[in-house]
């Protein structure tokens, strides 16, 4: 498929079937985020796979009672955590190049699971303290966002996404669409 095929049917997933994600294929997405670029080839990017059932069932309790994404982690096989090391990174004007770096690894594993038939949902409302607590995640380390990782169980319709003309300027802000 285009890449454009697979950004279209990429969607986040709240409902998961309870099969096991073959190896290959979590090699294969972790490996794709892997190769993501990042500002002066720092990678400061870690992953974090959690499989075991009561870990995962312990992760939920850094999200708030009403947080739908609880229920997609247990439903999943697989929980990914994005971390991120500040010493491995810069801030230059301004701009968190760890928060841009970790964002791309993790994209670039939502996308190849995607690829691969399988479904995530990027996740960030959770306590960090708690799930650093949890993952035994050193101090000096941040925790980013997770995601389950499985088989979806459902299909989800797109959803509607700006015209062309309000996110795109030629030459300068405001001007006409390129």
């Amino acid at each position: 498929m285009s890449f454009l095929e697979l950004a279209q049917k990429r969607r986040s997933l709240r409902s998961y079937l309870p099969d096991p994600v073959e190896q290959e294929k979590l090699e294969y997405v972790l490996e794709c985020a892997r190769l993501a670029p990042s500002w002066k080839n720092l990678q400061c990017w870690r992953f974090i796979v959690v499989e075991d059932e009561a870990l995962r069932q312990e992760l939920t309790t850094a999200y708030a009672e009403t947080n739908p994404g609880r229920k997609a982690l247990l439903q999943a096989p697989l929980i990914v955590v994005l971390c991120g090391v500040p010493a491995e990174s810069e801030i230059w004007e301004g701009k968190d190049y760890m928060m841009l770096d970790a964002g791309l690894a993790m994209e670039h594993l939502i996308l190849a699971a995607a690829e691969q038939g399988l479904g995530t949902c990027w996740q960030g409302l959770f306590a960090e303290d708690k799930v650093r607590e949890i993952l035994k995640v050193p101090e000096n380390v941040r925790v980013l966002a997770m995601t389950p990782l499985g088989y979806p169980a459902e299909e989800r319709k797109p959803r509607p996404r700006k015209e062309m003309s309000q996110i795109v300027f030629k030459g300068t802000w405001g001007s006409g669409n390129a």
